[in-house]
């Protein structure tokens, strides 16, 4: 099945091309892996100072990732499984919940012993996420949609997430086209600041976490 896409370049007629990059699928597990790991790192006996940048990368990595989920997962899930509408609709306001404790997370220290209850409800939030996609969606998805329209997908998505935010926004629109219009213009703005304070928002920002021992 093809899926109704948005607006993108022209590919070749052939059945055999393959367009360069990685399925939305597979760029996406690889996202919810990363993110996994970061959870973990924040709720682990991680040292205070490095919890924070933790907190700070996890943060806009996620912001990033849904992003790039309403602008072209949700879509396409709605356009070719028979139930997309009510598995959007559900993961749409699991993510506004996910972006509320971000945001409230962003507002407390390591210090603050809410900052624990909260780095724990993120987690389980966000490992829900992945878990979700990984047995209910992504093979859902693989069986309705082709590769070529899937890694076109993925190309999408990862332009997306270099425009999208980086620090979250529960309370913008969370569906096209309206999400396509604000979160680059939010992105904007959150890259300037990022910038400004030399906030990491990047795993590679991380500073090479010492040996324990």
């Amino acid at each position: 099945m093809s899926v109704p896409l948005p607006p993108l370049p022209p590919t070749v007629e052939d059945e055999d091309y393959r367009p360069g990059g990685q399925s939305m699928v597979e760029l996406l597990a690889q996202e919810h892996d990363q993110i996994v790991a970061l959870c973990a790192e924040l709720t682990d006996d991680t040292p205070t100072e490095r919890r924070s940048q933790v907190a700070e990368v996890l943060t806009a990595t996620v912001a990033r990732h849904l992003s790039g989920e309403e602008q072209y997962l949700y879509p396409t899930v709605r356009s070719v499984l028979p139930d997309g509408g009510t598995v959007a609709d559900r993961e749409l306001e699991a993510d506004t919940a996910l972006l509320r404790t971000l945001q409230e997370l962003s507002g407390v220290t390591p210090a603050d012993a809410r900052f624990d209850e909260l780095a724990d409800e993120l987690a389980h939030g966000l490992r829900r996420h992945a878990e979700t996609a990984r047995t209910a969606i992504f093979p859902a998805l693989r069986a309705s949609a082709s590769e070529t329209d899937l890694i076109r997908l993925g190309n999408r998505v990862e332009i997306a997430e270099e425009a999208a935010p980086t620090r979250p926004h529960p309370g913008t629109p969370a569906t096209p086209p309206w999400n396509k219009v604000v979160e680059p213009a939010l992105g904007v703005v959150d890259k300037v600041r990022d910038a400004v304070s030399g906030r990491p928002t990047y795993v590679e920002d991380l500073p090479e976490e010492p040996a324990r021992g």
